[in-house]
């Protein structure tokens, strides 16, 4: 819905610009609307609190960025570029304080093994995971400007799991078992979804894949 919201946003631009009401190269100054619709992707389909403070930060960077656009606000990319950097490295903190908080006191399943659920974040740089867990549940899996593989194919689960994936200029490679059937539910931005994998004869296990591919892919094979 939302992505549908800002293509229709960004047709009634080229509209305007057809018909001289505005003009193209101030609707070019919009572009940094894609990062505030990644962000409230991000933070809408997020499951945990540290997906969430991504896609905020993901909003307020469009928000600024728009804004400087704009000529509402000035701030040099001298300025911006420090902050960005130490809003990534505050996010990879409060992520990984955040989930052994999580563990410690106990706010996932009780039933659910350690590997049941993955919390994945690459930020510049490359995360290789393998699970073994036959009672798999899903998870999140982040990756700006790097690489995530996570080889779930010695894993097994009962049902109906649900990954949360967000990538920006990286890339997430997902490799499952060939007995289960994948359901790609996310939503490309200038990126891409690739499922290569082969259908199962027994639909009893179900992996629903979703989230944001922001110039980035996602990649899921068997």
């Amino acid at each position: 819905m939302v992505v549908g919201l800002g293509v229709i946003a960004i047709g009634i631009l080229f509209l305007l610009d057809n018909l001289g009401i505005i003009e193209f190269d101030y609707a070019f100054q919009l572009w940094p609307v894609i990062f505030i619709l990644a962000g409230i992707l991000k933070y809408t389909q997020s499951t945990s609190s540290g997906g969430r403070a991504a896609g905020g930060i993901f909003i307020a960077l469009g928000t600024v960025l728009l804004l400087k656009g704009l000529g509402f606000i000035y701030v040099s990319w001298r300025v911006l570029a420090p902050l960005l950097m130490i809003a990534a490295g505050l996010l990879v903190v409060f992520k990984s304080t955040r989930e052994r908080k999580e563990t410690v006191s106990g706010m996932l399943d009780k039933d659910a093994g350690q590997d049941s659920y993955v919390n994945l974040t690459a930020l510049m740089g490359g995360i290789e995971r393998r699970v073994y867990t036959q009672d798999f549940r899903g998870g999140e899996i982040t990756s700006i400007m790097g690489g995530c593989e996570l080889d779930l194919r010695q894993a097994s689960m009962r049902g109906e799991a649900v990954l949360n994936v967000f990538t920006m200029w990286g890339g997430i490679e997902i490799k499952v078992p060939d007995d289960w059937t994948v359901s790609l539910e996310g939503t490309p931005l200038l990126g891409g979804f690739s499922e290569k994998t082969s259908a199962p004869r027994d639909n009893g296990k179900r992996l629903i894949i979703r989230g944001v591919a922001l110039m980035g892919g996602v990649d899921v094979r068997n």
